[in-house]
């Protein structure tokens, strides 16, 4: 199958499950398109069960579509910049303190205590498994998925201040995430010994600092190029090119393209809040990346959904899933507490409040992507695939639908 032709039917299906979502279902449309498409994904292997010759073709094109690449080489860049762009700088930089501790030191503690647990959890069940490999399934799975947070939370009415903390640290500890499994993955391939802790330093703060700096240039650059011309085409056009070129070129130097994104969208976003552009080429932008985030998360879940086909499902790996949802969860609410009591000391609703930041830690589409990338090149791969899987759905489709209640208790007590 070609490239247009794979594309064409993805985006179909796309349409085609939104519609049904919106007429009938009415559920946010991240959850929505993503249970029909995980029906779909799910009855594809029951018929493969009985006529695989007919699936045949289905699982073929599913098989060679890389999953992995298509998310982070991709769309993530225009999905990073899309969400990062309607965040209020004004309202960030007031919890800054708060959402760098939960993106950087509550990452590494949640990959730290996950790495740790699943090592003593998959040893109780027979899967020895390295202590490394174990690390970098922690680092894949503690960042929250910006795409999912944002996606699925604006449909809910959620304190101002919760909101921030939850998709600021959504959008840079996704950054941060990629880097730490990189690092891990590269030690994991060269060995402990060639790795000093100025090497790690090194290549965390290429990555890191590479990413923001790269992000700041390529979006103020294109601001003042935005500012000084009144088309709204071109304008559009410039902001493609801060997405696609900065991306591209923070790849190119090892840098986290995630974070430039992050960082662009958001000086992007804050000039247009300050009314230094145009109104027309405020307007025009909004409207054009509401647009392209909306097509993108839609595919995105779409493809998620479908992936389900291709994962070799086991009753003990369920099980372990089942296990890890509860560990994950329980990690994520440790690794936020000491950030979140040193920097929330006035919250009234402290429990409540921490409660919410961890049932709204969504995990999505990059930890499946960051799983996919290990399909044999780590023991027990498959096994981590799975588990990854039961994570993500039982987060967006039960977190996700299930928040409004912790919402609602928040602001009736």
């Amino acid at each position: 199958m070609s490239f247009f032709a794979g594309i064409s039917i993805i985006i179909t299906l796309s349409a085609l499950l939104g519609y049904v979502n919106h007429r009938w279902l009415k559920l946010p449309t991240t959850i929505g398109v993503m249970v029909l498409s995980l029906v779909i994904g799910i009855s594809l292997k029951g018929v493969d069960i009985f006529y695989p010759e007919f699936i045949a073709p289905i699982k073929k094109n599913l098989t060679a579509f890389d999953f992995s690449s298509f998310l982070l080489d991709t769309i993530l860049c225009f999905m990073l910049f899309a969400g990062s762009l309607h965040v209020n700088l004004a309202d960030l930089k007031k919890t800054w303190t708060t959402v760098v501790s939960y993106a950087t030191i509550g990452v590494l503690i949640s990959t730290l205590l996950i790495g740790f647990f699943s090592k003593w959890v998959l040893g109780i069940f027979g899967f020895e498994v390295d202590f490394i490999v174990c690390l970098l399934f922690g680092a894949l799975i503690s960042p929250t998925d910006p795409i999912a947070v944002i996606g699925i939370l604006s449909n809910y009415n959620i304190p101002k201040k919760l909101k921030v903390e939850i998709v600021g640290e959504s959008l840079f500890n996704d950054g941060v995430g990629v880097v730490v499994f990189t690092v891990i993955y590269s030690v994991m391939q060269l060995g402990v010994a060639s790795f000093t802790f100025t090497n790690l330093f090194h290549a965390f703060a290429l990555e890191v600092f590479g990413g923001l700096t790269i992000g700041l240039l390529v979006g103020y650059v294109g601001y003042l190029l935005i500012k000084s011309i009144d088309s709204y085409q071109n304008e559009v056009l410039i902001s493609l090119a801060i997405v696609m070129g900065g991306y591209s070129l923070a790849n190119s130097i090892h840098a986290s393209g995630p974070l430039a994104m992050v960082v662009a969208g958001l000086l992007i976003g804050s000039k247009s809040k300050q009314k230094l552009m145009s109104d027309i080429s405020t307007d025009y932008l909004n409207k054009f990346w509401e647009l392209i985030d909306e097509i993108c998360n839609t595919i995105l879940f779409v493809l998620i959904g479908l992936e389900i086909f291709l994962v070799s499902i086991k009753g003990s790996y369920l099980i372990l899933g089942a296990a890890f949802i509860l560990l994950t969860l329980l990690v994520r609410f440790i690794s936020l507490v000491p950030a979140y009591f040193i920097f929330n000391r006035k919250e009234k609703k402290k429990m409540l409040g921490l409660s919410i930041l961890t049932w709204g830690g969504l995990r999505g589409g990059i930890s499946i992507a960051l799983a996919l990338s290990l399909n044999g090149k780590v023991p027990y791969s498959d096994l981590f695939l799975v588990i990854t899987f039961c994570i993500v759905l039982f987060s967006i489709v039960f977190q996700g639908l299930s928040i409004k209640w912790l919402l609602k208790k928040y602001e009736t007590d």
